[in-house]
């Protein structure tokens, strides 16, 4: 086994543990996480899906002051839906402050990588004490702990084919509502998805993440889909063919 995938490991048990311990110890987790420097900057920042860094910059000490509520957040005493805002909020706030650290000089987020080291293996996420990276919290805790093919159009990545940044934080009350409309803004987005005679043309990230959508790439657009683009696609469901549309990592700035 690879270091890199025995860390991986050793990561999720640990949460795993944490959490079955957490579940015996607090039958109704009550606690909640104050998102509330948070949502103010994205009100602010981010317009549509684009995001203003350079407003982001401006209030750096404001992003890090609820980087630092994250990484006070005792996760273990959140309930699963609080959790789930938890991870995907810390996943989108730590990926800007990445940005910012290159930014203005930047035009991809690749360019803050390395030949041996992408930025998604960058250690910058604190959380509880731990240092993860952003692949950690994406591969390693989202994905396997809440086996949710939603989480694909809620964590962004900074990139322009990236599903939009809600100008909002996730919250777990409504949680349930949010990844629904954040799923269904990118499905129904005719430059993200569309039908071109019997072939849907659909994301990369349908491509990447395959088994989350269960390789039923046409049942899940169109469980989403409305309007026009659902009537097509259940029309031609059985005849459909698919194919995966180029990846624009330019920076997802206004």
């Amino acid at each position: 086994m690879r270091a890199e995938n025995y860390i991986g490991c050793l990561i999720m048990l640990t949460f795993v543990l944490f959490g079955s311990l957490a579940a015996a110890d607090t039958k109704n987790p009550t606690e909640t996480v104050d998102h509330g420097i948070y949502a103010s900057l994205l009100k602010k920042y981010v317009k549509n899906g684009r995001v203003n860094y350079q407003g982001f910059k401006n209030e750096e000490a404001e992003l890090d002051e609820y980087l630092k509520v994250l990484e006070n957040t005792d996760v273990n005493s959140l309930s699963p839906s609080e959790r789930f805002a938890y991870y995907v909020n810390a996943y989108n706030a730590w990926t800007i402050k990445l940005i910012l650290s290159g930014y203005p000089g930047i035009n991809s987020i690749k360019e803050l990588g390395s030949f041996i080291k992408t930025p998604w293996k960058k250690k910058i996420v604190r959380s509880e004490g731990t240092l993860l990276t952003l692949d950690d919290i994406e591969h390693n805790i989202l994905r396997p702990m809440f086996k949710d093919p939603r989480i694909h159009f809620a964590i962004n990545c900074a990139a322009f084919s990236c599903p939009p940044l809600r100008s909002e934080p996730y919250q777990g009350k409504i949680l349930d509502q949010q990844l629904n409309d954040s799923t269904r803004v990118f499905i129904n987005n005719p430059k993200r998805n569309y039908l071109e005679g019997n072939t849907l043309y659909v994301s990369k990230i349908f491509k990447w993440f395959a088994e989350d959508f269960d390789h039923d790439v046409v049942g899940f657009v169109s469980a989403y889909a409305e309007g026009d683009f659902k009537k097509q696609l259940d029309i031609k469901k059985d005849i459909l063919k698919v194919k995966y549309l180029y990846y624009d990592w330019s920076l997802n700035g206004s």
